[in-house]
């Protein structure tokens, strides 16, 4: 798929495409000269269509051929360019989102560190403005970090932690440390289910997709925030739900919210910072756990659910989790130690 998707596959798609097309013109102008020549030399003496019939049939099939490769090579090459453009756009919409993320943060650590050298300031308001600028510099690590993460899991370059691990226990923890990031009211968020089974799982990617749902509904909710996790199980995956009673996704565009680098634009929704990379990162970290994620919402104002399915340690996918512990040294029948009091 790379080959296919690569700029020197589609150069060559149309140098030959323009091959055939030179190649059908030569073939349809050397059949015109070639009868012509041979009708002025023999005259009247043999029929014009016995001496052609041959060769208007080759030419005749030669050029349709012709013409279905270079139909073929042109739309290709149409389609890469539309992905192109598309992805041009989404990629130039990323660089304003960024540009705009990091210029914030700094802009407000200037005027902090500006204001403390040019006057003098009371303890408490110095403890005030370092709180502010330390939770600056943690928003502009994380979205440096964030980057830097997807380009290595792109590149396969990223080296994961996974271990066997209690999913229970691991999402419970995972949710309530998002809930105090986050500052939501208990009752903001309400847990149902309970599974019996363990996940091979890197926490910390785990986290992040954790992490990244609970921003995306806070995102696109107006209003006060509620939110419904509900934790399944059958014979081979490990199901969990997000439901959020936000702004809900329309119908059409709900398969394209993993895209890199996109985001929904809609007059009517909130206005919210951000990159586009959210969701693309819990796609692209769950499918590199074996598992999927998937979306549904009935509309505007109706909520978004996502779903998120990790294959059962032992129970399926067996090849693809062994290779998953092996690639981080650990032993197949260890248990990852969780701290259920952290």
């Amino acid at each position: 798929m790379k080959k296919r998707n690569s700029l020197i596959y589609y150069v060559t798609v149309f140098t030959l495409a323009q091959i055939a097309w030179f190649s059908l013109l030569m073939l349809w102008i050397s059949w015109y000269v070639s009868n012509y020549i041979m009708i002025s030399e023999i005259g009247e003496k043999v029929s014009t269509k016995l001496l052609s019939e041959t060769t208007n049939v080759l030419a005749l099939v030669g050029g349709l051929v012709l013409l279905v490769v270079i139909s073929i090579a042109m739309s290709l090459i149409f389609i890469y360019l539309t992905k192109q453009m598309n992805l041009t756009k989404l990629y130039d919409n990323f660089i304003a989102n960024v540009t705009h993320e990091l210029k914030s943060p700094l802009s407000s650590i200037q005027l902090y560190l500006e204001t403390m050298k040019s006057r003098q300031i009371f303890l408490d308001k110095e403890k005030e403005f370092l709180t502010i600028m330390l939770k600056d510099t943690r928003r502009l690590n994380h979205l440096i970090n964030s980057i830097l993460e997807i380009s290595g899991m792109e590149q396969k370059k990223l080296a994961r932690n996974y271990a066997v691990i209690d999913i229970q226990k691991l999402s419970e923890i995972m949710i309530d440390e998002a809930i105090d990031n986050y500052r939501l009211p208990p009752e903001a968020v309400t847990i149902d289910g309970r599974v019996d089974c363990l996940c091979v799982i890197d926490q910390e990617a785990y986290k992040i997709v954790i992490n990244n749902l609970f921003d995306n509904s806070i995102k696109y909710s107006r209003g006060n925030v509620k939110i419904e996790i509900q934790l399944m199980q059958n014979s081979k995956y490990f199901v969990l739900t997000f439901t959020d009673h936000g702004i809900g996704i329309p119908i059409k565009k709900q398969e394209k919210i993993f895209y890199k680098f996109l985001r929904i634009y809609d007059q009517e929704s909130p206005s919210v910072k951000g990159t586009g990379l959210g969701l693309y990162w819990v796609r692209e970290i769950i499918n590199s756990h074996g598992g999927k994620v998937s979306v549904i919402s009935g509309g505007r104002d109706k909520g978004t659910t996502f779903t998120i399915e990790l294959p059962i340690y032992k129970a399926t996918k067996k090849r693809y989790i062994n290779y998953l512990l092996k690639i981080t040294h650990r032993n197949v029948n260890r248990l990852e130690p969780i701290d259920a009091e952290k």
